[in-house]
């Protein structure tokens, strides 16, 4: 039935053509690429399995929408780039968003999903990290022989009167301070602590846990621990040489380790001496701190340039020249950063807003369960392609945010995307990818 009220309105000629326009262009949506969401989701089961573990209380008489859709309309949000609840009062009427979610009828609203946050406990958020560790097992073929798993924490600013919020010196604010935990570009922990507490609090326990799986799993797998300094435990160091796990950790700088780095650094001001460049030297030196049980082996880092010396150490259980070590396997944890990154920056996991710990738990795990949809399309669908090693806000604008007219009947749905998005082959391409799967 037309619409009789529909109003027309113009714009400025162009040419000595007018520019009519109304409201009047039918269902239409900007979050087309959303459907690549469904694929991925659809080849890993994430949010069928997190639905699994997750009690739902509610009386099955009274249920409008499957506890499973409320995480996938949850999850697919953030990953879509709309970190608010309320974003979905207007989201909940798009035919895009119903057909990715299978569904005929209006999506959840704010409130109904706000509710949803409130169930998560303890048990289901230890829950929900296995899921994570065990799709991340799945996502190989065969064994690897090595994996190096990257420890960090990272501030997260607290919004107000929250449960656990406590002021952190180092960062000069209140905040939370979790815990991430990356094999790659692959998650495997998103764990939030308050921040009166060590950046390695509880990150032996973790390492623990995810040693076990991982070796059940693999049994033959190396494993190798690389973190910085704020993770230099001499119990961690000590279990890790016990369960046969390598390490590569920065060691803060004292005035003993710099003694011992002296020679080194001679070495350094005298060849900056000759030539005025920035000069590096590297070497082992034996080192125990009072706190630990005996000397372990450390990578000591010599640099001498315009600004002064600039030393660094980090120890480690590997065996090999000192200076590509550093270079090439512990330098290579800063890219851990850029996916903590894309954790806060690009899927809003410091968006942690509410009042209750386990409901501000959840959202940095909402968030990861985004992170882990969008690194599926990156690692299988744009293997290869000129979008391989792409952000999330970057794969979200190129391939997410596509304009598309919908129609829908009892007998089929179709989706008819803009014949000027200029990514139409990969696109199809990076469905063709998940599906094969």
């Amino acid at each position: 039935m037309p619409n009789c009220k529909q109003k027309d309105f113009g714009f400025p000629s162009f040419d000595r053509r007018k520019i009519e326009a109304n409201f009047g262009g039918g269902e239409v949506s900007s979050d087309g690429g959303l459907m690549l969401l469904r694929e991925a989701d659809r080849r890993l089961g994430l949010l069928e399995a997190l639905d699994a573990v997750l009690p739902d209380p509610r009386h099955p008489v009274f249920i409008t929408h499957r506890q499973v859709d409320l995480l996938r309309q949850r999850v697919y949000g953030i990953a879509q780039g709309y970190e608010d609840l309320n974003d979905h009062e207007t989201l909940r009427k798009d035919l895009v968003w119903q057909t990715a979610l299978e569904r005929d009828t209006e999506l959840a609203s704010d409130s109904t999903l706000c509710r949803l946050e409130q169930r998560v406990d303890r048990q289901a958020a230890v829950a929900f990290h296995q899921i994570l560790l065990e799709k991340f097992i799945a996502s190989f073929s065969e064994a690897p022989a090595e994996l190096i798993l990257d420890f960090d924490a990272t501030d997260d600013r607290v919004h107000g009167q929250q449960e656990g919020r406590h002021y952190h010196g180092y960062y000069g604010d209140w905040c939370f301070l979790p815990l991430y935990v990356f094999c790659g570009e692959q998650l495997l922990v998103s764990y939030l602590r308050p921040s009166n507490i060590g950046a390695s609090h509880h990150a032996w326990a973790i390492l623990k846990l995810l040693t076990a799986r991982l070796r059940e799993a693999w049994p033959a797998v190396r494993l190798i621990v690389r973190a910085d300094s704020g993770f230099c435990r001499w119990r961690m160091l000590h279990w890790c040489e016990w369960a046969s796990v390598d390490y590569l950790i920065g060691l803060a700088r004292n005035p003993r380790l710099e003694k011992l780095g002296q020679p080194l650094m001679a070495q350094a001001q005298a060849a900056f001496a000759t030539a005025p460049k920035k000069q590096r030297f590297f070497g082992w030196i034996d080192y125990a701190a009072d706190t630990w049980d005996q000397p372990r082996r450390v990578i000591a880092k010599a640099e001498y340039s315009a600004k002064g010396t600039n030393p660094r150490f980090v120890v480690t259980s590997l065996e090999g020249d000192p200076e590509e070590l550093y270079d090439k396997v512990y330098c290579a944890r800063g890219e851990m950063e850029n996916r903590i990154k894309e954790q806060q920056l690009g899927l809003f996991s410091d968006r942690t807003s509410c009042h209750g710990w386990w409901a501000n738990q959840f959202r940095v795990l909402l968030s990861a369960c985004a992170y882990v949809l969008l690194e599926t399309i990156r690692r299988v669908g744009l293997a290869g392609t000129e979008l391989a090693r792409a952000q999330v806000g970057t794969i979200r604008l190129k391939l997410l945010k596509i304009g598309t007219v919908i129609m829908r009947n009892t007998r089929r749905i179709r989706l008819f995307f803009s014949s000027a998005y200029p990514a139409q082959e990969l696109f199809v391409q990076v469905c063709q990818a998940l599906r094969s799967g």
